[in-house]
């Protein structure tokens, strides 16, 4: 009898449970597909309920945590296989519309998931503890790209970033926030005074400590060097660079000469164009090196020009200047063989050598290299978390010295991260690359792959996909398409090739199309694939308005300008005021000061 009744009980339960859950999927209309769920959710109760009755609770919830693990490890494995896989993502895409939810913007780029990331991203932070990792400000870790779903969107500093964007769309403001946040170093060229204005008062305040809870500034203004070889706005050059400086060593020589005469792979092009600029780097790269060696120092660019066009009188000084180079014979060699080459092939190397030095007709951008302003100090640059605009008109002829600049920085920047424990600078330094395309020829194609990993943030802003085409050619644009982290897209563009592209990148969405009657009347409904977002969509976006392309689908947002940064005032420089420009009030806020009480100025920096 005491058997009987809890198995009656059981039944009962059973039962009762099994036609509670039929009537559900009956009344749903799913009672054929989930038939077996609806016996299994019975059967459970039921045993539930005989456990219960007959052994007590105890073994009631020893059996079920046994069965929920069972059937836990069952679903993973399932979940696991490819199809399943496979199936997943295709359901996730078609249920989201194609594009990011609030949990993938949150677990993939916020604040909260760069601060996971932040032992990676911050070396300095994997000897702290906890709250070292959690309190530092999300500024330090990332990158502010915009707003979307209620929430900030971040791009960790390891990651290249590429900016595109037709004129007048907000790059240059979302640009000149983006320099203003960076916590270490920063380099930035622009063909406008813009950027100068609005981030040099900011870029010139001591470091700050950022936090949950405090904010810290202490030590002495940092240096904002410009270097200006094109005279952009009468803004004269703080800083000097010798092109000449480090090519005593032949290798740095070699590389200078490929700064200063950029490689272009178009995947086919011109083979003589190209044999031309190789040969013409050869021998810059020999003439610079003999300039180097002078031990007076009295050689100059000029010299080097000179020897270009008529090498043939300068061979017994180029021989007596190579006469302590490691690379003597071979480089005699080449100048003999330069001097032998018939007029056709000589004329082509000199066409790609001559635009690497149009800038010695520049009488500004001579003084830049020949005034008695100081060498530029990279340690010295790197470790004060210090400033350098490059400033270059959209004339050419200024872009090599531009680009040796850029280029002898970068590879100090990398010697100094190797000599570091974990390869890397700490804080790394932004190099915010505006209208690159024009001024700054440096091969991005080669850096954007390892850059990160040496603490160098490549933040590359150009006004069409079309502009990486053409200036590194369809390969080196896959190039750097592949390894950008993050895409932040504007409108603005209105090439079909450009717009195809973008669209067929951000992928397709599944739309329900209805077949009605005459009556209105839904006979049918078919699903179809149809564009995320068309090509008229990016194209008519707003001013502000971006499309983020990433690790996560297709996210919408609106940037934050520099003008909401705390104690931002634009600097009137070149005979402007920005504020006519901007359209703004101007005038200091109330507490817009980076100044909290309580704050220790005397505070060392830990993690510089």
């Amino acid at each position: 009898m005491t058997t009987v009744v809890p198995i009656f009980l059981a039944a009962v339960v059973g039962l009762a449970t099994f036609m509670t859950v039929a009537a559900a999927r009956y009344v749903s209309r799913k009672l054929d597909r989930k038939l077996a769920v609806t016996t299994a959710t019975a059967t459970a109760a039921g045993l539930a309920c005989f456990a219960y009755f007959k052994y007590g609770l105890a073994v009631l919830v020893v059996a079920s945590t046994l069965v929920a693990a069972s059937l836990v490890r069952f679903w993973l494995w399932r979940r696991s296989s490819n199809a399943k896989t496979v199936n997943r993502k295709g359901d996730r895409v078609r249920r989201r519309s194609g594009v990011a939810t609030w949990w993938q913007i949150a677990f993939r780029c916020s604040w909260w998931a760069m601060h996971r990331q932040a032992r990676a991203i911050r070396p300095h932070l994997r000897g702290g503890g906890f709250w070292d990792r959690w309190r530092i400000a999300t500024t330090e870790l990332a990158t502010r790209l915009c707003k979307s779903n209620g929430m900030w969107v971040w791009s960790s500093l390891e990651d290249v970033l590429l900016v595109i964007g037709g004129p007048r769309k907000g790059k240059t403001v979302w640009l000149a926030g983006a320099i203003c946040d960076a916590p270490g170093a920063v380099l930035a060229t622009s063909t406008r005074l813009e950027i100068v204005r609005n981030t040099m008062k900011l870029r010139e305040r001591p470091v700050t400590v950022k936090g949950w809870l405090r904010r810290l500034v202490f030590g002495e203004p940092r240096k904002v060097w410009i270097y200006n070889p094109g005279g952009l706005g009468d803004l004269e050059s703080t800083v000097k660079f010798n092109p000449l400086a480090g090519c005593e060593d032949p290798v740095e020589a070699t590389l200078r000469a490929e700064d200063m005469i950029p490689q272009t792979d178009d995947g086919g092009g011109d083979s003589d164009r190209e044999w031309w600029d190789a040969a013409g780097r050869r021998i810059l790269a020999v003439f610079l090196h003999a300039a180097a060696l002078d031990p007076q120092k009295r050689r100059t660019m000029h010299d080097v020009h000179r020897w270009v066009s008529n090498p043939e009188s300068s061979l017994t000084e180029l021989n007596a200047l190579l006469s302590n180079s490691p690379m003597r014979e071979p480089y005699m060699k080449a100048i003999h063989q330069f001097i032998k080459l018939a007029d056709r092939t000589r004329s082509g190397v000199l066409s790609a050598v001559d635009p690497a030095l149009a800038w010695l007709m520049s009488p500004t951008a001579v003084a830049t290299i020949e005034g008695d302003i100081a060498q530029f100090d990279v340690k010295r640059f790197i470790e004060n978390r210090e400033t350098l605009y490059l400033l270059g008109r959209h004339e050419t002829h200024n872009a090599p010295l531009v680009a040796a600049l850029t280029g002898y920085i970068a590879r100090a920047v990398r010697s100094m991260a190797a000599k570091q424990e974990h390869d890397r600078i700490d804080p790394p330094l932004t190099m915010a690359l505006d209208e690159a395309v024009r001024i700054c020829h440096v091969p991005l194609d080669n850096w954007s792959g390892d850059a990160g990993g040496s603490g160098i943030r490549l933040i590359i802003v150009c006004q069409s996909r079309a502009d990486l085409v053409k200036r590194w050619g369809k390969n080196g644009a896959a190039t750097i398409m592949n390894n950008a982290g993050t895409v932040m897209l504007y409108g603005g563009t209105k090439d079909a090739e450009d717009l195809a592209a973008w669209v067929q990148l951000i992928g397709d969405r599944d739309e329900v199309v209805k077949t009605v009657d005459g009556n209105g009347k839904v006979l049918s409904k078919s699903p179809r694939k149809t564009p995320v977002v068309t090509a008229a969509q990016l194209r008519e976006m707003e001013k502000f308005h971006v499309v983020v392309i990433g690790e996560t689908p297709v996210i919408f947002g609106k940037v934050d300008p520099m003008w909401s940064r705390r104690g931002w005032e634009p600097v009137a420089i070149g005979g402007y005021d920005p504020a006519d420009d901007l359209g703004l009030e101007l005038e200091p806020l109330e507490g817009a000061s980076l100044e909290l009480e309580g704050a220790t100025p005397e505070r060392e920096l830990v993690d510089a």
